[in-house]
């Protein structure tokens, strides 16, 4: 029988290259740490992923000029070789003009997800076979585990930290040479090792900010991006009666209330953005409530293929926020094609974001959120009359 070592890899540490990818926050600093104490052959790599110029000084944008030279300064801590490697054009075309366009549309895109998908799972990872290692390393908090049908991807112990959300487009393919090692660690115990191993980010904040947008002003990265492309339009009810106007809706988001700019008689909603036309919708708050959501994109880790799962549906857990709990939930296929039935519903479902399923703690995929159709029982009457007899409103000054 071949040994394997604590990354399930054939061979000696010592014998075994590992990349890890260090952002410079407290997390990748302690993969490195923890993986050269035990005697792999450890590189650093740093992702270079736009312009620092306008974020050097914006604390919590794990991008930032300032993390890489703290990735840089734990690098030569620990001993182990570093490279930052440009990738801001291939990042600009996979994840940024991509969350432009979304906004456009009418979505409402989840960037951190594209990154991991379309950089740090595919071209880093193909970097990391360029040099030879047999394995990419990461921070993240999520687990993978070996199992019947090869390596499974799970939430993390701590479950205020899982991030499963954010990786639900992992492939299997990638599964076999990504490893978390923090996926059974607390923050608290994160940041313990980091002091242990005298790491001058033990105590760094965590990021909070998509690291592109680190003033939170997404809509100014968009206008710099596609000057121009944001027009005005119909603020509108669900019966189409024109309410207001506004000045693109990439100001809106499905379920936003504050700031729509009407006045009327009782609380309203964006309910739909209508890019075609160019209309904000908006409605009572029981207008924002959907049952079923169809899916695009679908990344299926399940044991049986996609095209075996029952004709009454798979039973599941749903995920549709990141900082939101899986709900009860029924997987169906329509000719190729995915939805999900939740059996609560759920406030606010807006295309772009994702969609995230679950058997227990084991992730089964996931994909993105094409579109949602309401809660197919009716209105209460006097919601139903409500949404339907809304008289144009003054706008608010």
């Amino acid at each position: 029988m071949i040994s394997l070592n604590s990354l399930s890899l054939p061979g000696r540490p010592q014998d075994t290259r590992v990349v890890v990818a260090m952002s410079g926050g407290v997390d990748s600093s302690v993969v490195a740490a923890l993986l050269k104490e035990e005697g792999y052959d450890v590189i650093g790599i740093t992702l270079q992923l736009y312009d620092h110029g306008e974020a050097v000084q914006a604390k919590g944008a794990c991008c930032a000029g300032q993390d890489i030279h703290d990735a840089r300064q734990v690098a030569g801590a620990l001993n182990i070789p570093h490279y930052v490697l440009d990738y801001q054009e291939r990042f600009a075309a996979a994840v940024m003009d991509e969350f432009a366009e979304s906004y456009l549309t009418g979505e409402t895109p989840v960037p951190c997800i594209s990154c991991n998908q379309n950089i740090k799972f595919k071209d880093l990872l193909e970097t990391a076979k360029d040099l030879g290692a047999a394995a990419l390393a990461t921070g993240h908090y999520i687990s993978s585990k070996r199992g019947p049908g090869g390596w499974e991807l799970h939430r993390a112990a701590d479950g205020e930290r899982d991030q499963s959300y954010f990786l639900f487009a992992t492939t299997r393919e990638q599964l076999d040479l990504l490893r978390f090692p923090l996926g059974d660690l607390k923050k608290s115990e994160t940041r313990e090792l980091a002091r242990r191993h005298g790491l001058n980010v033990a105590d760094k904040s965590d990021s909070q900010d998509i690291c592109f947008v680190p003033t939170g002003r997404y809509t100014q990265v968009i206008d710099r991006l596609r000057p121009g492309a944001a027009r005005p339009g119909d603020i509108v009810a669900l019966n189409g009666k024109v309410l207001g106007r506004h000045d693109g809706i990439i100001n809106y988001t499905i379920g936003q209330r504050r700031g729509l700019g009407i006045a009327a008689a009782e609380p309203l909603y964006v309910v739909k953005l209508n890019a075609q036309s160019r209309q904000v919708v908006v409605g009572p708050r029981e207008s924002l409530r959907a049952r079923r959501i169809w899916l695009r994109q679908l990344n299926w880790l399940g044991d049986r293929p996609f095209s075996e799962i029952p004709k009454k549906g798979l039973e599941l857990m749903a995920k549709i926020r990141s900082t939101g709990a899986p709900q009860a939930a029924t997987l169906q296929n329509r000719e190729g094609a995915a939805f999900v039935q939740l059996h609560d519903g759920e406030e606010g479902v807006s295309p772009g974001q994702a969609c995230v399923l679950y058997d227990g703690s084991r992730v089964l995929g996931g994909g993105w959120i094409a579109r949602a159709e309401p809660d197919s029982r009716p209105m209460p009457d006097d919601a139903a009359r409500r949404a339907g007899n809304l008289v144009a409103a003054t706008p608010a000054s």
